[in-house]
């Protein structure tokens, strides 16, 4: 069971069609993670009106895509053709079709953006490091303006069942896919796997100002933190995300009160989701901060999330609207006293929302 994007031949309303993009030449030199992201970002540099002309524009403008896993299935294809039919049948494209930092590669070279590259690789944060990042390197003074995200098409049988081995996938509702993910909920069994990108186009206030762009949203604050406890699961405490979200709190100079929005990690596995529920418990207290998770509509694009996720929050931002937590009938009791935001969105009056991995935006 997964979230798999449905192509253009299957849903001609709404299906992908990477060959609106992608010369089908090219097409054979890259994964599918690869070709999200190019039509993702050809989407965001539409609609950010951002096509550098001059050398020094190229210069300027910083590339960060993220990816928790990078090329799975070309990965995966290449072992089955070398066991099949022997090493020479490999293309000379194969290490390239999977590389993580190729989707930032081909990005790059689309667009001619020739600024600072970048490609984190840390798994469900990826995405939302890759902002992180991004946003850095304009503090910096490195760029003026950065296309940064996420990508993952990591769907696959070896990869399926190598989640389900370690018990983090649900099946519990194979029969009723659109009901498997379910956040906070008290009968979670599992994060469901999705696919795509998420990517964004954020700059220096001068520089959006100085081209006559408006900006959709702030980005205030960022943190980031281990808790160095675990290769797969956060302390139940959530120490590491709570340290992550006071750096960024600190970092926009606010305080938990003016916050009014969290859009969480939230997975749908048992432990994570604990997890995460202690750590906004822990740092909130008794301020009735909205808490969803847009996973239980998504599912978990892996290194993609971050990117998707900063999306809906900056939407709900401009909406003044709470996205719902899908699915989530009967809330865990770790979260008493919380305000968990189940099944329809109420308003959001003001206008601070944090995206827990761990960035605050502002209206």
């Amino acid at each position: 069971m997964a979230g798999q994007v449905p192509s253009i031949d299957s849903d001609p309303l709404h299906g992908f069609d990477p060959l609106a993009t992608i010369p089908a030449k090219e097409r054979k030199k890259m994964d599918r993670f690869i070709e999200f992201a190019l039509v993702a970002a050809r989407e965001a540099l539409a609609q950010a009106g951002w096509s550098p002309a001059s050398e020094a524009e190229q210069e300027r403008t910083a590339t960060v895509i993220a990816t928790g896993i990078g090329g799975f299935s070309e990965i995966a294809n290449a072992v089955h053709t070398t066991d099949e039919r022997g090493p020479r049948r490999l293309s000379p494209f194969t290490i390239p079709s999977f590389l993580a930092n190729l989707a930032a590669g081909h990005v790059s070279i689309a667009h001619g953006f020739r600024g600072p590259i970048g490609a984190p690789v840390t798994a469900c944060a990826a995405g939302a490091q890759a902002i992180g990042d991004a946003a850095r390197m304009i503090r910096s003074g490195e760029a003026d303006i950065a296309l940064c995200g996420g990508a993952e098409a990591a769907i696959h049988r070896v990869s399926l069942a190598g989640f389900a081995a370690a018990r983090a996938l649900s099946s519990a509702s194979s029969d009723q896919p659109e009901a498997a993910s379910r956040p906070f909920d008290r009968d979670r069994d599992g994060f469901v796997m999705g696919e795509g990108a998420g990517l964004i186009v954020i700059e220096s206030l001068e520089h959006a100002l100085a081209r006559g762009a408006t900006p959709l949203a702030e980005l205030v604050g960022y943190g980031t933190s281990a808790d160095a406890y675990h290769l797969t699961a956060g302390s139940e405490d959530g120490n590491g995300a709570r340290r992550a979200m006071e750096i960024a709190i600190r970092q926009a100079g606010v305080t938990v009160e003016e916050i009014d929005h969290i859009n969480a990690h939230a997975t749908s596995t048992q432990v994570g989701d604990k997890g995460e529920l202690a750590a906004i418990k822990t740092l909130f207290g008794a301020h009735p901060v909205a808490i969803t998770s847009t996973k239980s509509a998504t599912g978990h694009l892996l290194g993609a999330a971050g990117g998707i996720e900063a999306i809906f929050t900056i939407q709900a931002l401009r909406d003044q609207m709470v996205p719902p937590t899908l699915n989530l009938h009967h809330p865990d009791e770790d979260a008493a006293g919380m305000n968990l935001v189940a099944l329809q969105g109420p308003p959001a009056e003001d206008a601070l929302c944090a995206v827990e991995r761990f960035w605050l935006w502002r209206r």
